[in-house]
C-alpha cells in the first residue's frame, strides 16, 4: 500500500519537477558536448563573456549555479583549454581576475546564437505572463527547499541562497 500523499498534486509536481531539471541537464550536456564544455563550464564563459576586465573568482563563484567550491576546478579546466586566463589584480595579489581569451570570445560567440535559439525552442509557447508565474512559483520553491535543508541540518546556508544574496 502506498504512504499517503504519494498521489498528492504536490508530491507529483515535485517529481515532474525533478525529471524536468534531469531532462534539462540532459539536453544541456548533449548540447555542449561539440564544444567539449560542461553546462557549468559554459555558466563560467557565459558569466565573463563581453566582460573586458572579468571577475573576481569569488564573484564567479557567488553568481554560479553550481558550489563556489567548484569555482577553481572549472577555471582551472578553462585555462588549460585556453578559453579564459586569470590575471591578478593590481594592487591586491590575492585576488585573480578571469577573463576570456580570444579563443573563449569566439567558442562563446558560435553558442550562444544556437543556445538561445534552443532555449526558445525548450519553452516552446509558454506566454510572458506563464514564464512570469513561473519564475515566481519557481523561486518561491526554491526559498522552500533551502528553509528545509537548513533546518535538517544539512546545510548551513545553500547554494540557492548564495545566489539570491547576489
Amino acid at each position: 500500500m502506498k504512504p499517503a500523499g504519494i498521489n498528492s498534486l504536490r508530491y507529483t509536481a515535485l517529481l515532474q519537477l525533478l525529471r524536468t531539471a534531469d531532462s534539462i541537464l540532459d539536453a544541456s550536456h548533449s548540447f555542449f558536448a561539440p564544444w567539449d564544455l560542461s553546462p557549468s563550464q559554459f555558466n563560467v564563459l557565459n558569466l565573463i563573456y563581453g566582460l573586458p576586465d572579468g571577475l573576481s573568482q569569488t564573484e564567479v563563484g557567488r553568481q554560479l549555479i553550481v558550489h563556489r567550491s567548484n569555482v577553481t576546478g572549472l577555471v582551472d579546466r578553462l585555462e588549460k583549454r585556453g578559453l579564459v586566463k586569470r590575471r591578478e589584480l593590481a594592487g591586491d595579489r590575492r585576488i585573480y581576475l578571469v577573463v576570456l581569451t580570444a579563443e573563449g570570445n569566439r567558442v562563446m560567440e558560435e553558442v550562444l546564437p544556437l543556445y538561445h535559439r534552443n532555449a526558445e525552442e525548450v519553452w516552446g509557447n509558454c506566454t510572458a505572463k506563464l514564464l512570469s508565474e513561473m519564475h515566481a512559483q519557481l523561486t518561491q520553491v526554491a526559498r522552500n527547499a533551502a528553509q528545509i535543508a537548513r533546518r535538517s541540518g544539512k546545510a548551513k546556508r545553500t547554494r540557492y541562497e548564495d545566489q539570491e544574496r547576489n
